[in-house]
Formats: C-alpha cells, sequence, structure tokens
C-alpha cells in the first residue's frame, strides 16, 4: 500500500498531537506528590472511601492520593509488610482494630500519628476525636498512634412486631441481661419469632464489650494497653456467670447461636431473631432487607454491677502511616494534609450519613445533628451516645492484644464446646485464657524490645 505524504499526512500528525495533549494527565497532576493508600473495604464502603480520595484531591494541587483496595484487612496488612520489607511500602494502609498490637510492635514500619503531626507541623488535636475512638488508638499517655476512620460499636437490634406479639411494649426494649432474657421467653412463649435471642460477632459481643460495659477487665496492664506482659482475665465470676446463662438460655430454646464473627448477621434483618446484638454498622443492611418495623438499644448490662454501664468499645478500623527508605518530609507532609482534611466536621458527618460507621469527632456529629438527620432516622444516633455515655476507664478504653485474631478463636472455640454440652461455662473460660496467655507470651517474645 503507497504511504500517504504530504497535507493529509501532517493533518494526521497534528490530530495525533492535539489527542495526545487532550488524553495526557494534567500538568498539575503530574507534579503533584504522590501518596499510595492502601485499603481493604470492598464495595460499596470501598468506593465511599476512594471517592474521599477524589475529593481530597480535587481540593488543592499540591498532593495527589491513590485509594486503592487490597483485600480483606488481613490481606492488606499481608501485602503490606510484605511491600515494606521490599521497600515500597505504601504511605497509608487500613488496618482493623484488632491489628492494633500488630502494628504498633512493627517498629520501624510505622510512624505513630503524633510523631507525624510533630513533624510535619499538620495539627491533628486528640481532643477534637471522640474519647472512646482516641482512646483505642492512643498510648497509654494518650498519643494517638494511628488515625481513626471508620469506627463502630455494637448495639442491641430488636424486632417490634415480634415484641407486639408477644405482649412487649415495642418502645421499651430491655435494658438489662435479665430484661432481655425475660423478653426472648415471651417472644419464643408467644411463637413470635422462631428465635428469641443471638447474636454475632461472639468475642466482640458477649466477651469484650461484655468486660468495657461492666469495667472489668479483659486482661491486665489495662487490656494490654500498658504493656506486652498482660494475661487474660475473662475467667472472672462476671464472665462465667454470663457464659453460664447464655447457656442456661441456649437450653429453654431462647438463644440461637449464630456461628463466628458476621455470620449471624442474617438473622435479625431475615426476621429469624427478634433480639440480635450485632455491628451499628449492621443499620444499612436491616433498612434494606427488613420487612418488619424495628428499633435499636444500649447493650444490656447485669443489674445491680456497681458502675455499671460504661461506655461500649469499637470495631472497625483506623489509618497507619508506613515508612519507606525513600519517604519524603513532603510525602509525610501529604499524609498529614489527607489525614486532616478526612477529620473535617463536613467530611466526617458525610461519611457517617453514607455509611453508618460512627462520627470520629465532635465537630462531625454536632453537624449532622444540626442537619436533622437523627430526627429522620431515630436511633441512628445510638451508637454514638454508647460511646460516649462514660468517660473511658482502662477497662473500657478498649484492648491491645498480641495476635488478637488467633486469641478471638481460642475465644470462640471453647465457648463453642460449652454451647455444644462438652464442658462448663468454667471450664471453658479457663481454657481459654489458658491457651490465650500463651499465645500472649509468644507475641511478647518476638516483640521484646
Amino acid at each position: 500500500m503507497q504511504r500517504r505524504t504530504g497535507p493529509f499526512a501532517l493533518g494526521c500528525a497534528v490530530l495525533a498531537l492535539i489527542i495526545g495533549v487532550l488524553l495526557a494527565p494534567p500538568a498539575d497532576a503530574q507534579q503533584r506528590i504522590q501518596v499510595d493508600f492502601w485499603h481493604g473495604l470492598p464495595q460499596p464502603l470501598g468506593g465511599l472511601l476512594e471517592k474521599i480520595a477524589a475529593d481530597f484531591n480535587a481540593s488543592q494541587s499540591a498532593y495527589q492520593v491513590n485509594a486503592s483496595y487490597k483485600g480483606s484487612y488481613t490481606e492488606t496488612m499481608v501485602a503490606a509488610i510484605a511491600a515494606f520489607r521490599a521497600g515500597n511500602a505504601p504511605h497509608i494502609v487500613q488496618m482493623f482494630e484488632v491489628g492494633t498490637a500488630t502494628m504498633m510492635a512493627a517498629r520501624g514500619a510505622i510512624k505513630p500519628l503524633h510523631e507525624l503531626a510533630r513533624e510535619t507541623g499538620v495539627a491533628i488535636d486528640p481532643k477534637d476525636y471522640v474519647p472512646t475512638v482516641r482512646a483505642y488508638y492512643s498510648t497509654s499517655d494518650g498519643k494517638m498512634v494511628s488515625m481513626p476512620f471508620n469506627s463502630s460499636t455494637q448495639v442491641t437490634w430488636y424486632n417490634k412486631d415480634a415484641f407486639k406479639k408477644a405482649g412487649l411494649d415495642p418502645e421499651k426494649p430491655p435494658v438489662t441481661w435479665e430484661e432481655t432474657r425475660a423478653a426472648a421467653k415471651k417472644i419464643r412463649a408467644a411463637n413470635a419469632a422462631a428465635c428469641g435471642f443471638g447474636f454475632a460477632w461472639p468475642t466482640w459481643t458477649q466477651i469484650e464489650n461484655l468486660s468495657a460495659i461492666h469495667n472489668v477487665p479483659l486482661a491486665t496492664k489495662a487490656n494490654g494497653m500498658d504493656g506486652l506482659d498482660t494475661q487474660l482475665k475473662i475467667n472472672s465470676p462476671l464472665h462465667v456467670k454470663h457464659l453460664q446463662t447464655l447457656l442456661d438460655m441456649q437450653k429453654e430454646g431462647t438463644l440461637k447461636y449464630g456461628g463466628r464473627d458476621a455470620a449471624a448477621d442474617a438473622l435479625f434483618p431475615s426476621g429469624e431473631c427478634a433480639i440480635l446484638q450485632a455491628s451499628s454498622g449492621l443499620r444499612a443492611r436491616i433498612v434494606r432487607e427488613a420487612k418488619f418495623a424495628w428499633g435499636a438499644t444500649f447493650l444490656p448490662y447485669y443489674q445491680g454491677t456497681p458502675g455499671a454501664p460504661k461506655n461500649s468499645i469499637i470495631g472497625g478500623a483506623s489509618l497507619w502511616v508506613m515508612t519507606s527508605p525513600k519517604r519524603t518530609a513532603d510525602e509525610y507532609r501529604a499524609v498529614g494534609e489527607f489525614f486532616r482534611y478526612i477529620s473535617r466536621p463536613e467530611v466526617d458527618a458525610k461519611w457517617h450519613m453514607d455509611t453508618g460507621y460512627v462520627p470520629i469527632t465532635l465537630q462531625g456529629f454536632a453537624v449532622v445533628s444540626g442537619q436533622g438527620y437523627y430526627l429522620k432516622n431515630p436511633g441512628a444516633d445510638l451508637p454514638f451516645r454508647q460511646l460516649t455515655r462514660t468517660e473511658p476507664t482502662e477497662n473500657s478504653r478498649g484492648l491491645r492484644l498480641g495476635n488478637m485474631i488467633e486469641v478471638r478463636n481460642i475465644i470462640q472455640e471453647e465457648m463453642e464446646k460449652a454451647l455444644q454440652g462438652q464442658q462448663t461455662a468454667k471450664q471453658a473460660l479457663d481454657s481459654a485464657v489458658q491457651r490465650g496467655n500463651a499465645v500472649l507470651r509468644a507475641f511478647e517474645r518476638a516483640n521484646q524490645p
């Protein structure tokens, strides 16, 4: 084929040049300081998170945050550690709350938030954040080590239609464990629901938050926040009493065990269980799936317990700053500016309303309240109120136990054996303490200063 020359060829070249200019990234985007942000939120939450990064990029011209999904929290952590060892760690990695001790022990791999703020001059005031949230991600002397982001807590969801059918007042949900058990009995007696009571995330609801609300230690050393040489305390009289209550409820037919982690979440929106203790983050699914009138209330406490109820503790994740051999001061400054952006009251408020996660800042909560959101969505403020109903104590600040995922699995295994009739409540919790402490000692040995 004969090659075209002359005016036609010149025109094609000019057209190609124009297209190249139009498709090329803007000069300012090319010159921006790049920040890699790895997260563990699938769609649709991941998309909402990435929209925040895009909005930050559009709000200024100096920095570019590139947010990308790396799988589950565990997969994201593994990928970040591998990247750090290869010398190219992301600037920011999202890590779930039970990974806090592991991240803090990764000396040299992470830059604590308070150090980032001091070195960059980006003002990050701990007093701006919800006390229970900031305490979970702070040292014992109040220095924040990671940036709070997507935080949730657990609440009690209840089926108002089932309550009516059982002769219970749907506007007066149970406050104590005694009332919860009595309500579950009436619901089953009236066959108002196939299941009276259930719970998701067994250790988070029935051990960790139980401890916090009753102001009893989950472990020594302020639940591990004051040192690695911590030991579990979950075989206390209160913990044994509670597990025995669950065993008794299962025997009488008022409790259904729905499985580990979030396996039991479906029991409430499906209408199977009339009462379910689960994450406040379940709200969006309930709104979408439930075919009945429903409500939410605080987690219960045992009547007569001195000082109870205290605040609940959080779940969710925070953002960690990672180090790298070639990381520059400007890149750390970019991270600090992004953190300042996501802490803006209006950004925090929108994230809360879009996702159901609690506001992490006090001003974010004020913005949502001022917009009348809670009047239009009754109960949406319950998680925030439960987290802030008391000043955190050393037993309700949170927990910081090494290899917490493994410890949680051990507790779940022992609880399941008890629910299957293989051991007593006391035997189950004694065994969980013994096995869990072995995991804690291994973590301590591996992370000695």
